[in-house]
């Protein structure tokens, strides 16, 4: 079995394959792939369309145990080197005892009126042609393709064996063989696409030609300026200047100078300005508390910045605060009674409602607030995990008398309350007069929690 060769192959991709003979986009081309590594305790398939090719083989073997025998084999390294050409994958697999049998599978190969129709879909989106640049396959070209009677990924039948065990349906050894080719697929759509008829240089060549070509027609509004020349359509639409090709402008990336280095993060934020100038403001308008938010804002800005270009970037959770949530989290570092009592004004809330709500904000920020402010009734399911935590929590005969009200429950007798915030956590409350108020920071136990709330809180009637 030939496998190498040199042309129209994508040589140097990420699983090594090699090309074969040049044939203009129709049956010479073909790839190896060197045989992989076993797979053990991985998946075959992590990307959809990988996925969608084993469910092809799973819907088509008619016996599940020569799949899972395939498995096996596949998991065992024991499949050769994959060759690929249009409408064929081949390789060697071996059994247990090593007898070696040569496995083929056959694909359908699209049409060459099929085939321009794929050329048109893919060039109409940018976004198409980078995504398989990238070794990805965009959902919404498969979409498009499907829409104008194209199936790029093979259906129920569409993947034909043959084997040198004579097996009439899928054996272990194509079996093995299509598992295998999962993997290739993972790295690299483009062997799908061989498989159908076309290699990955061809499409690339046919698919530049034809951008080049539309951005040359005359374009869609005339034919010709006002001097009777016609006009060329192009990417700058009404600007009349000529396209340039992707490969030219590639070409020529060496003539720019390289990008500057990430800017170096400050170690504080910056001062800001003093609003209390000679000039009046504007009725309502209070410079000290615009110098308040201003110096906040420059702080967040910071922080986001310091985020941004880290080693991790993580998205901070305060970039999704509501104007009544963020109203506490600026009452937390407020220095001024009176900015305080406007915050809580402009929230809707009493003086003591916000008070309860900063003391929220500093054990937990959002998620802390919620439990305080929001009621939310868990589903069965929740319930369900809730009482067997609840259960697990306590001795039989040390567990506490709880009555629920939605997510809250409180100890009859006791100043004590557990609530259930949505992610699973336990938050202990205590009364204090005629309101429940936080009495520390959550706990996965809920016993940690509710004992948290009987030593902050004092003996009542629990009602």
């Amino acid at each position: 079995m030939s496998g190498t060769g040199h042309g129209y192959g994508h040589g140097d991709g990420p699983l090594g394959g090699q090309g074969g003979s040049p044939g203009g986009g129709h049956g010479g081309d073909e790839r190896t792939f060197a045989a992989l590594p076993p797979a053990k305790g991985t998946a075959f398939a992590r990307t959809w369309w990988g996925r969608a090719w084993l469910k092809a083989l799973e819907d088509t073997a008619l016996d599940g145990v020569q799949l899972k025998a395939g498995r096996r084999h596949a998991r065992a390294g024991a499949v050769g080197a994959v060759t690929v050409r249009p409408g064929r994958i081949t390789a060697v697999v071996k059994d247990r005892d090593g007898t070696a049998y040569r496995s083929d599978v056959l694909v359908r190969e699209l049409s060459d009126d099929e085939w321009e129709r794929f050329l048109d879909l893919a060039a109409d989106s940018a976004g198409h042609i980078a995504a398989l640049l990238d070794r990805e396959m965009p959902p919404h070209l498969v979409e498009d393709a499907a829409a104008a009677g194209l199936d790029l990924l093979p259906g129920i039948g569409d993947l034909d064996p043959e084997c040198g065990c004579e097996a009439w349906d899928h054996c272990p050894h194509t079996s093995a063989l299509c598992y295998q080719v999962a993997r290739l697929l993972d790295e690299d759509p483009f062997v799908l696409l061989l498989m159908r008829g076309r290699a990955e240089r061809t499409l690339l060549d046919q698919l530049q030609a034809r951008s080049v070509a539309r951005a040359s027609a005359p374009s869609a509004s005339g034919g010709s300026g006002g001097d009777g020349a016609p006009t060329s359509g192009t990417a700058a639409g009404a600007g009349g200047m000529p396209g340039v090709s992707a490969a030219d402008a590639y070409a020529e990336g060496f003539l720019l100078p390289p990008l500057p280095a990430p800017p170096v993060v400050a170690a504080a934020p910056g001062m800001s300005p003093a609003l209390d100038t000679d000039t009046d403001p504007e009725p309502g308008v209070h410079p000290t508390a615009l110098e308040f938010l201003a110096t906040d804002a420059a702080a967040r800005a910071h922080g986001m910045l310091v985020a941004a270009l880290g080693p991790v970037h993580q998205e901070s959770a305060e970039a999704f605060l509501t104007a009544a949530q963020d109203a506490v989290r600026l009452a937390v570092d407020s220095p001024m009674p009176w900015i305080t009592a406007r915050l809580a004004a402009g929230s809707g809330r009493t003086p003591a409602e916000l008070d309860l709500a900063t003391r929220a904000w500093r054990l937990g920020g959002a998620a802390a607030l919620s439990v305080l402010e929001e009621e939310w009734t868990p589903d069965g399911e929740s319930l369900a995990r809730a009482g067997a935590r609840l259960s697990e929590a306590w001795e039989d005969d040390e567990r506490p008398a709880l009555r629920r009200s939605g997510a809250r429950w409180t100890a009859a007798g006791t100043d004590g309350q557990l609530r259930l915030g949505v992610d699973g956590r336990w938050w202990p409350y205590t009364r204090e007069g005629a309101r429940w108020s936080p009495a520390g920071p959550p706990d996965r136990d809920p016993a940690v929690a509710l004992a948290t709330a009987l030593t902050t809180g004092t003996t009542g009637d629990g009602t």
